[in-house]
């Protein structure tokens, strides 16, 4: 098999002994390296029968599997472009995406066919199970032996669509040097080698656990413990066998109630990366008290892969998503100049992981992306003494109130440090007199909790101005898949709060 004219695939397909233990799965064989890209093969060989031309786009919305993996790889290794979808998706959903990218080829769950066809009349439709059958893989069996189709580094490797959580989904260009790059350095700073064994618990529609831990475990040789989704006692189960996990912060929070944690448990683990969504310092502390082992959080977005993280020899820092990557350029604007040391700006990116624009976009891209390279991420943040990046929230959700910038953040810290306070979200809603109202929305971990001991615990905290007018409760906070806190849902839900 020859990956030298393909930049990614190359990569991917270089690092593992063919004999060598790629992936075990519970209740199912071990794959090895080598059944696993003798499988891409047939993905490719499959894809390209069915008219799969270099760049064209294939749309995926299937469970996890291995199959699913291959079904990645094979893409790549034909000289498509990978579009995988979340599979929560609505028909509705899917209609806009495929609409938007005009995928040659859509491949869904066997019991969605009669519904996703004919929203891609023009797309050829194969189908792929959770157990791994489906019409893809009847036919991937006919066929052996794939040449991987010359790409450049600048040519599309896939297409991820963002969440659309401040608007429409955008589908964010991602190159086979983007991907190739990012990759190889998080096995770099992340130390991962042939000997590790990673808990993969994470979807494989998002960055985070395809093109994270998917690439990264690849890229180093390394084996997975490939379990269909987060399961705590699969994972409690996994760790006296595994060496490093990829979660995001309620992988944590969870794991933290399972009684089977225990530092003998993780004796055999080096290593715990969390993304995605911000950990809450409380996490941190618990789980170091519990398990002597401190968390690496690390930050990154769809349209850049990973910008930053803390250090693996070093100073893990609770609240902050640590150092630029090597490679990474990393800075702060305020009113479009550099911020000062610890001031709040806009932080932006440059370097050879950030995307190549926004599909069918090109005014959206203009707005976001600078024509020398440096990406608007939307993010505020600052960057201490030491180089330590700092998120306070999205630019979009910062709360202007009476004239005043409010930084959710800030605020979510304070309430979230109060006893029986589980977790907070700090949003803004119209209110007749300041504009915006500030509004906490808290989830107890103590029932007696009260609005008035909330509010009494700020007074002496923070300004009058950050602090909220009303205070919420609620069981839980609406999430997507991959942990973060839906606060566009909330100020949707309580617009009226203050002008009914």
């Amino acid at each position: 098999m020859d990956y030298d004219a393909n930049h990614l695939l190359h990569r991917l397909a270089g690092a593992g002994a063919p004999g060598k233990v790629f992936a075990t799965r519970p209740g199912l064989p071990d794959v090895t390296y080598g059944e696993l890209f003798a499988g891409a093969e047939r993905m490719a060989a499959t894809l390209t029968e069915a008219g799969l031309a270099p760049g064209d786009r294939v749309a995926v919305q299937v469970a996890k599997s291995l199959e699913a993996v291959q079904l990645y790889l094979g893409t790549v290794l034909a000289g498509g472009v990978f579009l995988p979808l979340n599979t929560a998706y609505t028909g509705s959903e899917v209609a806009y995406f495929v609409s938007d990218a005009t995928p040659r080829i859509l491949v869904c769950d066997p019991a969605r066919e009669a519904e996703i066809a004919p929203l891609a009349p023009d797309a050829t439709l194969l189908t792929l199970a959770p157990d791994g059958g489906g019409s893809l893989t009847d036919a991937a069996r006919d066929h052996t032996g794939f040449r991987a189709v010359p790409r450049e580094a600048d040519d599309l490797a896939a297409i991820l669509y963002t969440s659309g959580t401040t608007g429409r989904s955008k589908g964010a260009m991602l190159s086979h040097a983007n991907l190739a790059s990012n990759s190889e350095t998080l096995r770099d700073v992340w130390r991962f080698t042939p000997d590790d064994v990673l808990i993969h618990a994470l979807p494989i529609f998002h960055t985070h656990g395809l093109f994270v831990a998917t690439n990264v475990a690849l890229l180093a040789g390394a084996s997975v413990h490939f379990l269909p989704g987060f399961n705590p006692d699969a994972i409690v189960a996994a760790m006296p066998s595994s060496t490093a996990l990829m979660g995001v912060p309620t992988f944590y929070t969870r794991l933290l109630d399972h009684p089977g944690l225990t530092r003998d448990c993780v004796s055999n683990m080096r290593l715990f990366i969390s993304g995605s969504a911000p950990l809450l310092v409380d996490t941190h502390e618990k789980w170091e008290a519990r398990t002597g082992h401190r968390i690496l959080e690390r930050y990154g977005m769809t349209e850049t892969n990973m910008n930053t993280s803390n250090p693996y020899d070093g100073d893990r820092r609770p609240g902050t998503v640590g150092l630029p990557l090597p490679g990474v350029e990393l800075r702060i604007l305020r009113d479009g100049q550099p911020a000062n040391q610890g001031e709040i700006g806009v932080i932006e990116v440059r370097g050879p992981n950030v995307f190549q624009g926004y599909w069918q976009m090109p005014g959206k891209t203009a707005e976001e992306l600078r024509p020398d390279g440096w990406f608007i991420t939307g993010d505020q943040g600052f960057v201490d003494a030491d180089g330590y990046v700092t998120i306070v929230g999205r630019e979009k959700d910062m709360i202007i109130s009476g004239g005043f910038n409010v930084y959710p953040k800030e605020v979510e810290n304070v309430i979230d440090a109060i006893p029986g306070v589980k977790e907070s979200a700090v949003i803004g809603v119209p209110h007749p007199d300041f504009g915006e109202g500030v509004v906490a929305v808290v989830v107890r971990g103590n029932d007696s909790l009260t609005e008035a001991e909330i509010q009494d615990a700020l007074k002496h905290e923070i300004a009058r101005f950050k602090q909220p007018k009303q205070t919420l409760f609620l069981p839980e906070l609406p999430r997507n898949t991959m942990g973060k806190v839906q606060k566009k849902a909330l100020r949707e839900t309580y617009a009226g709060l203050f002008t009914d």
